[in-house]
């Protein structure tokens, strides 16, 4: 009996000397690691800015099924957030600086492990060079397990290694699924609409983008202006010798409102117009294949671009309603002069079969 106390009290020892050791353990950690993603910067970016897609790459939650998610209103911005609840434990992450295209820097709080997780995203030769960076301060049960598992660098590593692994996987499948379809030579109903213009890079146009409709939809909840359709843009110009285009973001409206002089927004009328139309199911990233097959189509069937009037893409499924850029549909008119006497059979690009559903706003044109 008394051997069974000393064996308790060894043990009773050894378990508050290992808890001593472990408490005065440096808590500091930093981790880093780098992948190369098969993908274009600007998608591989957004993509893990957005966190409603990171239960597709973020290991700690990919490997547990029953994690449930909270998001902030909004998920793509500075200062939005998301948390979790699952089995191998609760967390939240919060984004407090955003440099777009280049860098991410969030907070992240997992079972009281306090991390600052910073995001570089570089071009380079096959895709995307991106570095994630990991530092804080463990928590004593943290201390624990990576005591316990081979040190901070090997657990934390561990799971930025996963997640990239994911997140290149991910972002293969989502580039790979898309579909292009020229739908053939339609009119296009007119509308009133707020717009707000800008000149920028071509190679700009996406960044653009991703602040310019959030933008002008806010500017519609503030004022409360009913939106009558989806956004679309309007090129009223795109150089490719200098790289320019100017084009106006709009969202339709059912009547024209006026701003007051000086502001950024205004409205404007888009009178009816014949063009031929092309559906991009798919990222972004795959418009120009999209407008190259569109041209094709109206040279094929003898068709006279006009001129006078400006080319358009409507965001019938963006960013803002779904996060998998395999799921996002574009609408593309390029007006022309002249209904064809014979349409040819529409075109199509696919990589997986996805079916489409005409836009309201539009009337297709008999032979």
């Amino acid at each position: 009996m008394r051997i069974l106390k000393y064996i308790f009290l060894l043990i009773l020892l050894a378990t508050f000397a290992l808890s001593v050791f472990i408490a005065t353990q440096k808590g500091d950690f930093y981790v880093e690691r780098s992948m190369i993603i098969k993908s274009p910067k600007s998608t591989v970016f957004n993509f893990a800015n957005d966190y409603r897609n990171w239960k597709s790459f973020a290991s700690w939650i990919k490997e547990d099924s029953k994690t449930e998610f909270t998001y902030s209103r909004d998920s793509i911005k500075k200062n939005r957030s998301f948390s979790w609840v699952g089995t191998k434990g609760n967390g939240d992450v919060k984004t407090f600086l955003i440099k777009y295209g280049d860098s991410i820097i969030q907070n992240m709080n997992f079972d009281g492990t306090n991390y600052q997780l910073i995001w570089f995203f570089k071009d380079t030769i096959g895709g995307t060079k991106v570095r994630w960076k990991s530092k804080g301060n463990m928590s004593f049960k943290f201390k624990i397990n990576c005591a316990l598992n081979g040190g901070a660098d090997k657990v934390i590593g561990n799971m930025l290694e996963k997640s990239l692994l994911n997140l290149d996987k991910s972002l293969t499948y989502e580039m790979d699924t898309y579909a292009i379809n020229v739908n053939g030579v339609f009119k296009k109903l007119g509308c009133y609409y707020m717009n707000q213009t800008i000149t920028s890079k071509i190679s700009n146009v996406p960044k653009n983008l991703s602040i310019m409709i959030p933008n002008l939809v806010s500017f519609f909840k503030k004022n409360n202006i009913e939106m009558k359709g989806k956004p679309f843009v309007i090129y009223h110009t795109y150089d490719l010798t200098k790289g320019i285009t100017k084009f106006s973001v709009c969202i339709p409206i059912k009547e024209q409102i006026f701003t007051s002089p000086g502001s950024d927004i205004t409205s404007g009328k888009l009178n009816p117009f014949q063009a031929v139309k092309t559906t991009l199911i798919g990222d972004y990233s795959h418009t120009k294949e999209a407008w190259d097959k569109t041209n094709n189509y109206i040279s094929k069937n003898s068709l006279s671009r006009d001129t006078e009037i400006s080319n358009l893409e409507i965001y019938i499924e963006s960013f803002e309603q779904i996060a998998n850029p395999s799921k996002w549909k574009t609408e593309i008119y390029i007006p022309v002069k002249s209904k064809i006497a014979a349409v040819a059979k529409p075109t199509t690009s696919t990589s997986q079969p996805i079916s489409t559903t005409e836009n309201q706003s539009e009337e297709p044109l008999q032979n």
